[in-house]
């Protein structure tokens, strides 16, 4: 099991278009991708333009094939990178 938690921070005021572009990625991601066993995306109580992605994959090969699909080269690579100030992503191994 891999674990990927990703920050991201927008560019001032563009939190709103962040939070509707992730929405329609985590809808992508739940009806076409099986590897992915859990794809939460989380907008800060106290920033309004920073968000924290928590997802986890069956395999390597799930988290690459994640990567290599229309939906995140599109929504991900397309429209929200662009939007960002930052961008912090972190893998983790599942312990409990």
């Amino acid at each position: 099991m891999i674990v990927l938690v990703a920050r991201y921070v927008c560019k001032p005021g563009l939190g709103d278009a962040v939070e509707e572009a992730l929405r329609r990625m985590a809808e992508k991601v739940r009806r076409h991708e099986p590897g992915c066993l859990f794809y939460h995306c989380c907008r800060s109580q106290d920033n309004p333009d920073v968000f924290l992605l928590y997802e986890q994959y069956e395999t390597h090969a799930a988290l690459a094939a994640h990567r290599e699909t229309p939906h995140f080269r599109s929504i991900i690579e397309g429209e929200i990178v662009p939007m960002l100030e930052q961008r912090e992503r972190e893998y983790y191994s599942l312990v409990a």
